[in-house]
């Protein structure tokens, strides 16, 4: 097996894990998710990295949950982020949850082969970082997500930068690495 395909076989064997415990909370709550508007989404991706980074620096977790709990996560909202674009959100739960699950593949899929083409012209770069690298992408992704949502708000959509879809696809796609560094 090349380096590549080592990838390719561990992005997967992550992205299944997430997604096993996507379908378990969707089993437990539904897709109550559908509520969120764009801020509220973007605010927990905010949550989940800062606590990430917080245990990152303090090296203690007081509640018992380490960091790949939020790894997860950030991919699970990540991809939750890519449903509310396509669908908008919700008053109420409008999806079941076979619909919820096979969008959930379809950005799943979506992320993975965003993953090879970068990671084919990155050569493989991602293995070099820090796993702190990782968390800190994640928030400047996430800060660009809020002034992009700010702005669309004021009326100025204006851009010349990738869109909230594409800082989704990163998050997930560095969320994923850092699992598979934290699995090493």
């Amino acid at each position: 097996m090349d380096r590549f395909e080592k990838t390719n076989a561990q992005f997967e064997a992550a992205m299944a894990e997430c997604r096993e415990l996507f379908a378990s909370k969707l089993h437990d709550y539904r897709a109550s998710w559908r509520i969120l508007r764009p801020q509220s989404l973007t605010d927990q991706l905010f949550i989940k990295a800062k606590r990430i980074r917080s245990l990152e620096v303090k090296q203690e977790s007081m509640v018992g949950e380490g960091i790949r709990p939020e790894f997860i996560g950030l991919v699970n909202y990540g991809i939750v982020g890519l449903i509310q674009l396509e669908l908008g959100f919700a008053d109420t739960v409008d999806i079941d949850n076979d619909n919820a699950l096979r969008l959930y593949d379809k950005y799943a899929e979506d992320s993975l082969q965003l993953m090879k083409r970068k990671n084919h012209d990155y050569d493989e770069a991602w293995r070099s970082m820090r796993v702190s690298s990782y968390t800190d992408l994640i928030l400047t992704k996430i800060e660009r997500i809020k002034e992009m949502e700010d702005l669309a708000a004021k009326g100025d959509t204006a851009r010349v930068s990738e869109g909230v879809d594409a800082n989704y696809m990163d998050i997930i796609n560095y969320s994923v690495f850092g699992l598979i560094k934290l699995s090493e």
